[in-house]
């Protein structure tokens, strides 16, 4: 076996073996071209954003869509749209990227994290169901490295207790639970096109919803309260501006052709790394819901048990990094940030109905010891080394086994 990277030997998977990402063709070339041609680089005057909008909830079988600056707000406005605020309770999994949860406070309401399954690293429905009281409103399932929640237990919860569900997709763009799609089950889901995503703009987001008056005001609220197509400077309500610009839209635009054939190279590649990485002790790799028709596949998530592989999960991390696989350290446990321990970053910026110490409380309510678990085991690849076929996911398990096979080496370093 050769030596490890990090020592000086050569890499398993040189430059050129994982796809890049974002990818692009001559499609988006031109798109940016024409944007720049018309001179209409804004959604007022151009119809980029406005057709990407159509083509996207037609892709998702929703009736409409809203693209924004960033995922964030899109689930932002989504919680404001649904008359989420002030005194409010909103469930949260303890294990998601900090959005989740900032999402909430920024509308005023208060998240209170619960526990997410080992296996699939969504949200426990049986803990979301405990974590409810007289002030929760809502539950924000993500889908989490684009498997679906347990949408029948979070809908079935929703259907005893009259606490809305509102999707947080960020990842799991066309995924669908039983053969629907997830926007669908909810009465607004967001989605991200963060640069990572399965669908990248570098930046940029979007709410979909089959409500007619969510639609409506999700409109008002992404611009200054005017309607669309408004020339009298109308401000129906309180607004801000998150509107996506041309260029974004017009690049969203040929991915989304592009995007129901990657969806199937993913399944397979994810499928193959399963097969070549299966059997090694202490390495648990990801389980599937059997009511997840589609999987999105924006992560291929893995967890360790350092005593069983001999490597701790930072080192792995660093290890399979210099051998050019894109490996990352999964998310920090949301209660645990440093940001909600700090009681200076909340001097004055917080009205008195969120001082710190009744965040805190929330945050570190229930316990979530499978979320702390994954967030101090877990390592997620980025969804190119699922791309390429089978080339490239022989070409990354062999550096997991080459990692693997130095690890009494590795330890030493």
């Amino acid at each position: 076996m050769n030596e490890l990277a990090l020592n000086g030997g050569r890499q398993a998977c040189p430059p050129g073996t994982i796809p890049a990402w974002p990818a692009y063709g001559q499609e988006e070339l031109t798109a940016v071209q024409r944007v720049v041609e018309s001179r209409k680089w804004w959604r007022g005057t151009g119809s980029e954003v406005e057709q990407f909008e159509r083509e996207f909830a037609e892709f998702h079988g929703c009736r409409f869509a809203l693209a924004v600056s960033n995922g964030t707000q899109a689930l932002e406005i989504a919680l404001s749209c649904l008359g989420i605020g002030f005194g409010d309770e909103v469930i949260v999994p303890a294990f998601t990227f900090v959005a989740t949860a900032t999402a909430v406070l920024t509308v005023g309401a208060i998240p209170v994290t619960v526990d997410v399954d080992l296996d699939t690293y969504c949200i426990n429905v049986a803990a979301a169901r405990r974590a409810i009281t007289p002030r929760t409103k809502a539950i924000i399932p993500v889908h989490l490295a684009g498997h679906p929640a347990d949408m029948d237990g979070l809908l079935a919860i929703a259907r005893d207790t009259g606490v809305l569900i509102v999707s947080d997709s960020a990842h799991a763009h066309g995924a669908q639970w039983k053969g629907i799609s997830l926007p669908k089950l909810t009465p607004a889901s967001m989605y991200s096109f963060q640069n990572l995503k399965l669908l990248a703009a570098g930046e940029g987001g979007a709410l979909l919803t089959d409500d007619e008056e969510i639609a409506r005001r999700a409109w008002l609220k992404h611009t200054y309260g005017r309607p669309n197509r408004d020339t009298k400077y109308q401000h129906l309500e309180l607004g801000t501006n998150c509107r996506m610009t041309e260029f974004q839209g017009a690049v969203l635009r040929p991915q989304l052709v592009r995007f129901p054939q990657l969806l199937l190279e993913r399944e397979e590649g994810s499928q193959r790394l399963d097969q070549y990485l299966s059997g090694i002790d202490g390495l648990h790799l990801p389980t599937r819901h059997p009511s997840v028709s589609t999987h999105a596949h924006y992560m291929y998530m893995l967890r360790v048990e350092p005593e069983k592989i001999g490597l701790d999960r930072d080192f792995l991390v660093q290890a399979l990094v210099a051998e050019g696989v894109p490996a990352y350290r999964t998310y920090p446990c949301i209660p645990d940030l440093e940001m909600f321990e700090r009681s200076s970053l909340w001097n004055g910026e917080l009205p008195p109905a969120l001082e710190a110490q009744k965040i805190r409380q929330a945050l570190q309510r229930h316990t979530v010891p499978n979320s702390r678990e994954i967030s101090r085991n877990a390592i997620w690849l980025h969804h190119a080394v699922l791309l390429g076929g089978e080339q490239v996911q022989s070409k990354v398990a062999e550096a997991f086994h080459k990692v693997l096979a130095h690890r009494e080496v590795a330890a030493a370093v």
